[in-house]
This record gives C-alpha cells, sequence and structure tokens, in this order.
C-alpha cells in the first residue's frame, strides 16, 4: 500500500512554524484574514460556540436553539451544555442548508438561535436563516467550523450573521491541534463574550501541555506514510467491526473541555496562517478539474456553492442516487486508504449517545444525505493515479447498483 490520503485537505505544518523567532498573535492575524476588527481565540470550535450561547443566554430569555439535522453532533452537545433546548430542523433535500419552509414553521417566540452550517467547506445560504430569525427576532450564529477562508459575496462566512466562529482542530484547513475563533458583529455581544470567556475558562497547563505535544506531533506525523499507521489502521479496525461512527470520527463525550489556548500553539497558528490563502487557492484548482470529472459519471452529483460564493475544498462530497450504490462505493473505497469517507455518519436523531439531548424527530431530507453521500479528500497528497481508482469504482458501484 502506499501512503494513506488523510480524509480531509488540512494545511501541514513546517518546522519554521514550531520554531521561530516570529512572535506574531493569533487573534490579530486571523482577524486581519476573516476581515473584521476583532476576535477571540477559544480552545476548540465547540468552546466557541459554548461561549457564543452562553453570552446569549445572559442577553434574554429565549432557551431553544435550531440546528440543522445533519451536522456535526459536538452542535448540539454544546448547546445541552448551556441549558438550552436543542431544536432540530430538516434540511432541504441533497443540501446542507435548512428546509426554509420547515424553518419557519419552527421559529417563535421562544427562539434563542439559528445556527446555519457551512458544512466540509460549501457556502450555507445564510440569509434565508436571518430572514426566519429576524422575523421573531433570534440571533443567527454561523457555524464555519469546517469553512475558515470559504467567502459569500465579498465578505468572510462567519461575519454574515450576528456570531460566526470557526475550528482550528486537525483536518479543518489551519489547525492548532484544537482551537476555535469566535466573532460577533455587534461590539456588544463582543463585550458580553469576553466577560462569558473570562468568568468560565480558566488556565488548564496539564491540558494545553498535552495539546501543545499533540500538536508537535501533528506536525511531524502528518505525512502520507506515517497516516497509515495513525488515522488508516484504527480506521480500518473499526470497519471491520461495522463501527462507522468511530470511523467516521463523530462519536463525542458529552463533556466539553473548556480551558485558555496557550501562547507556543497560537503562534504556532498564526506562522501557519500566512500559508493558508495559497494552499486554499490550489484546492480549489485542484477540485475544479476533479469535480468535472464526478459530474460526468451518470447519476453522481456533486454538492457545490452558490453563486455568489467561494467556498473552501477539504473534500469534495458526491451524492450517489441510491443507497445502496453508496454502500458499495464504501465498501471499496473507505477502506482503501484513498481519502474517502462520509461527512457524518448519521442524521442527528440516529445517534444513540445523544438520545438525552436530541428529540427523535422526523428529518428525512437529514437521514437521506446520511446515507446516500460519501466525501473524497481532496489533499494534495491524493494523485491522479489513485483518483482515476475512486472515479473507475464509484462507476462501478453505480452500475451495478
Amino acid at each position: 500500500m502506499q501512503g494513506e490520503v488523510p480524509p480531509t485537505a488540512g494545511l501541514p505544518l513546517q518546522l519554521t512554524d514550531l520554531w521561530s523567532s516570529q512572535r506574531p498573535r493569533l487573534a490579530d492575524s486571523l482577524a486581519t484574514f476573516i476581515g473584521v476588527p476583532e476576535l477571540q481565540i477559544e480552545c476548540s470550535g465547540t468552546a466557541a460556540l459554548f461561549v457564543a450561547l452562553r453570552a446569549l443566554r445572559e442577553m434574554s430569555i429565549r432557551r431553544t436553539v435550531i440546528i440543522p439535522a445533519f451536522t456535526c453532533p459536538l452542535v448540539p452537545i454544546a448547546i445541552a451544555h448551556c441549558g438550552l433546548r436543542v431544536q432540530l430542523c430538516d434540511v432541504a433535500p441533497s443540501s446542507f442548508d435548512f428546509d426554509r419552509a420547515h424553518l419557519e414553521t419552527l421559529c417563535d417566540h421562544n427562539t434563542l438561535a439559528v445556527i446555519p452550517t457551512h458544512l466540509a467547506g460549501r457556502v450555507a445560504d445564510v440569509h434565508a436563516a436571518m430572514d426566519c430569525a429576524a422575523d421573531v427576532g433570534a440571533w443567527v450564529i454561523e457555524d464555519g467550523a469546517q469553512a475558515l477562508g470559504a467567502r459569500s459575496g465579498a465578505a468572510s462566512v462567519g461575519t454574515l450573521g450576528d456570531i460566526g466562529f470557526f475550528s482550528l482542530a486537525t483536518g479543518k484547513g489551519l489547525s492548532i491541534y484544537e482551537g476555535g475563533v469566535l466573532f460577533a458583529r455587534d461590539p456588544r455581544i463582543r463585550v458580553v463574550m469576553r466577560r462569558v470567556s473570562d468568568n468560565l475558562i480558566g488556565v488548564d497547563r496539564c491540558r494545553e501541555w498535552w495539546r501543545s505535544l499533540q500538536l508537535a506531533g501533528y506536525a511531524m506525523l502528518y505525512r502520507p506514510r506515517l497516516l497509515r499507521w495513525i488515522y488508516g489502521l484504527p480506521l480500518r479496525r473499526a470497519l471491520r467491526r461495522g463501527d462507522a461512527v468511530t470511523a467516521a470520527g463523530d462519536h463525542a463525550r458529552l463533556e466539553i473541555p473548556l480551558h485558555r489556548v496557550g501562547a507556543w500553539r497560537q503562534r504556532v497558528g498564526a506562522r501557519a496562517l500566512t500559508r493558508l490563502r495559497a494552499f486554499q487557492a490550489g484546492l480549489t484548482m485542484r477540485a475544479a478539474s476533479r469535480v468535472e470529472r464526478l459530474q460526468a459519471i451518470a447519476g453522481v452529483a456533486v454538492l457545490g456553492d452558490p453563486a455568489d460564493a467561494v467556498g473552501t475544498w477539504p473534500v469534495i462530497v458526491v451524492c450517489l442516487p441510491s443507497r445502496r450504490a453508496r454502500d458499495a462505493a464504501l465498501a471499496k473505497l473507505w477502506p482503501a486508504g484513498l481519502g474517502v469517507g462520509v461527512v457524518f455518519a448519521h442524521a442527528l436523531p440516529e445517534y444513540g449517545f445523544l438520545d438525552s439531548i436530541v428529540s427523535p424527530v422526523a428529518v428525512p431530507n437529514a437521514q437521506a444525505l446520511a446515507s446516500l453521500t460519501l466525501t473524497i479528500s481532496n489533499s494534495p497528497w491524493l494523485d491522479d493515479a489513485r483518483f482515476d481508482r475512486i472515479v473507475t469504482d464509484l462507476a462501478h458501484a453505480l452500475a451495478e447498483s
């Protein structure tokens, strides 16, 4: 076997990112990158969402947060951690966006916030969420965890709604192993978010030491030959057990680690950030040619962006016409070390560990999305020969189904 292709196209770190005389501030560098006056750094995207929701809870008596039924399981965990109620909204057919008609029926006087999500680097329809939220006086929080660097029109995603957050976890483009970025358009909300963070999130030297060690390991081990051992072997063990949730990396604890991000990890992220724009431009060029080839396969659809948007391309999300075809393709490709996988294993009501948080509601479009889609890594390490194999196996799976 050749080296393992990572499931997403994360920016590789360089030794100069770890050790350099330059001491840039990550918050300032990211604010310039995104095009905002200021933002704050938290220890994860989940922690950033937690801080945002706690701030809004202090500013309102409302207690319901509406989220897509197809999103990261950490999102409802963060909502529950704030003592708020999770309300699931179905997505539009073959889309990550809210089903607008369903969203309009859910928004009411108790809606605190609506969270549109820019999944897999694709740009969501934030304006529809903003219209529905405005009708009932709710806030909009953009989940840009997987979309740092994406733009809608002239603006960065995460800056269109009232609040936006991003993740700096592994595989999310820029990474400090675990980290989060938080922004609010209204300076008054920024003040409350700062106070919430100062009051609830303290220093944990042991945890930060461990995160720093993990970041150093990520810098050294995020290479195709080594990924075979640290990512590929655990993935294939999970698949042999039939454990798609673990294979997809979806299993999550109900507790959220909350601590300060150390200065060293922030400097590493700021140094790497100087290469992110060029790296993402390369991903966009690679995706354009590969999307064209995939769409030439009868029955394959590729999820894209609105006409005025430019997403990031950590993965290419492919939608197949039947679950049988999708599962046949995954059976060949997921364990093959080619960077093929899924966005999430299930829609949110189907995760057993969320039973105490998520109500069992009917969300057929979200369930269809989970059963019909797969992802193809857009990593530079997926060469043309191995991409050809993916195209061939997809065509065969469709022909046989």
